[in-house]
């Protein structure tokens, strides 16, 4: 956490002789808010388009927030209002418990070890952040869902007294338990590992999603919002929900009913800023593993031969396959990518066939999120491409690297499209169409394998590093566009014969099991073209393709 110019905890501190712990704690509250105003301010001058994605976030949060309390207050003395209500506040209080955890850049203030070197006592420290936290889009949008919930179940005065109370509960319990597992879990979030998880936060996004929407359906099928009555009577006693709930209890006359709940709800936030103090302290006190000595002895590393080794042509094969396995797994973006698109090839088709609204095809989409991954093969070595660049002179050189590239790519894709396909056949019921649907993702798969070989050696762009969220460096959109465009265009074209093929044979009535040999041979017999093609484009190209990959 950078201090701003002019804001010195003597300049913002008590008056002159006023030495109260009570002067001093309020001093150091109004501090860390003008701190956390400052490191808003500076961050937006940083870049226009910094800038113009908070203004344009801001403008969607006050819309959404906007739209959220008039939906509440919509619901005010309708028999959902205490289902909706509880049920929201317990999701806001996951998402303020995890999303530090997925987006800890997205808060400098959350890495509380910057003040070590400060003279700061623990528990003025933690209300100096608490007061800091209600600074941000996050907390508006939070104190919006508040005051529109405890509107929504307030009836009466003694109800109206009992919701301020619950809405302030609410929004403390939600920053404190973002604070309490934020510091519990600072060393992981400024490693490695955290960079992993943050880049790894679009996946979680995308499967919650699916879960949402796999949800909703099954809501809607299943009779409303009734089949959630039973949950929000279990979760009106879970803090921060049981704040809400006792809104509602009030409101029905159960006085000691809601008494109860916000006593919970006022334990739990007393616990989570207990439990968060008693991190700072530990944070601030105990030494991590950069100021402890490494433990003598050997060398856990040795040098041993993987199975893919073994089993791979010695030489540049098996070398250029274990980097590129190894990027998958030790590069955050790369391996961000792999899982996600591991994960949502997985979901949708087997959501679809669980829930009976897809057929056995949609195994197919699987092949196709695994087969982009084929694009832009030198955009994740970055600069370190130069190093592969000195090796290939010559035609041949560059067809035995993307050979190998493509061989480390098939030792995860061939299984898991098979595994897929299998899967969602199963649970559609309709074995017999196994066979078609595998030639046809193999097939699939095939195409965007040498789309992409190609795609990679006429539009190289660079992924940048210094950014979780970013996979395109300024000025190269363009170029991800026309691949993708290119890999689409390819895709549909090469696999249109065998799809023709498979409709004519339903239409006549005739087997389709042998689509499945028929599609794997077209599959690798279109992907050795694909490399025919594109090596003498990536020797040709070298300087092009690495100076494209080298400007971020």
């Amino acid at each position: 956490m950078s201090v701003v110019a002019g804001h010195t905890p003597e300049a913002a501190g008590p008056a002159p002789g006023d030495t109260s712990a009570d002067a001093v704690s309020t001093g150091l509250t109004r501090l860390f808010v003008r701190l956390k105003l400052a490191l808003l301010k500076n961050g937006l001058r940083q870049s226009s388009g910094r800038r113009a994605a908070f203004i344009v976030s801001a403008v969607l949060v006050l819309l959404f927030s906007a739209l959220l309390v008039l939906g509440l207050l919509a619901l005010r003395g309708t028999q959902y209002a205490p289902t909706v209500t509880v049920l929201l506040a317990l999701v806001s209080a996951v998402a303020w418990a995890f999303m530090p955890l997925f987006f800890p850049s997205g808060d400098e203030t959350l890495d509380p070890s910057r003040l070590v070197m400060l003279p700061l006592r623990p528990r003025p420290l933690v209300r100096a952040l608490l007061a800091a936290s209600l600074v941000g889009i996050g907390p508006l949008f939070t104190v919006c869902l508040a005051v529109g919930s405890v509107i929504a179940v307030a009836h009466g005065f003694a109800a109206a007294v009992t919701a301020v109370v619950a809405a302030v509960l609410l929004v403390l319990t939600c920053l404190a338990l973002a604070r309490a597992v934020a510091t519990a879990n600072v060393r992981l979030l400024t490693s490695r590992r955290g960079r992993d998880l943050a880049v790894l936060s679009g996946l979680i996004v995308a499967v919650g999603i699916q879960f949402v929407n796999f949800g909703w359906q099954r809501l809607a099928s299943t009779g409303g919002m009734s089949v959630l009555e039973p949950v929000a009577n279990v979760v009106q006693w879970l803090p921060p929900a049981s704040a809400v709930g006792a809104v509602h209890s009030v409101s029905e006359g159960a006085y000691g009913r809601g008494v109860l709940q916000l006593l919970i709800t006022l334990v739990v936030l007393a616990a989570l800023l207990w439990s968060w103090e008693r991190g700072l302290v530990k944070l601030m006190t105990a030494p991590d593993g950069s100021t402890i000595q490494a433990a003598s002895g050997p060398s856990r590393k040795e040098s041993k031969a993987g199975l893919l080794t073994r089993l791979l042509p010695d030489g540049r094969t098996a070398a250029t396959a274990q980097r590129v396995l190894r990027y998958i797994w030790r590069d955050p973006k790369t391996k961000g990518a792999w899982i996600t698109s591991l994960a949502i090839g997985l979901i949708v088709p087997v959501f679809n066939a669980f829930q009976g609204t897809g057929s056995a095809y949609w195994a197919c989409f699987a092949a196709g999120m695994l087969g982009m991954q084929t694009f832009n093969q030198f955009g994740t070595d970055t600069s370190a491409f130069w190093m592969v660049a000195t090796t290939i002179s010559t035609v041949r050189d560059a067809f035995e690297e993307l050979r190998a590239r493509l061989l480390a790519l098939l030792v995860i894709t061939v299984p898991y499209t098979l595994l897929v396909g299998t899967v969602t056949t199963a649970l559609a019921g309709d074995w017999a169409v196994l066979p078609e649907v595998l030639g046809l993702a193999f097939a699939l798969l095939g195409a965007l394998l040498a789309a992409g070989l190609v795609a990679s050696a006429r539009y190289p762009y660079s992924v940048p590093q210094d950014s979780s969220y970013k996979n395109v460096a300024p000025g190269q959109g363009s170029l991800a566009w026309m691949s993708l465009l290119l890999g689409l265009v390819v895709s549909t074209v090469v696999c249109a014969p065998l799809i023709a093929l498979t409709v004519w044979l339903h239409v006549a009535g005739l087997a389709t099991w042998f689509l499945l040999p028929v599609g794997l041979a077209y599959g690798v017999l279109v992907t050795w073209i694909g490399l025919k093609v594109a090596a003498p484009r990536t020797a040709a190209r070298l300087p092009e393709i690495l100076a494209a990959v080298s400007k971020g």
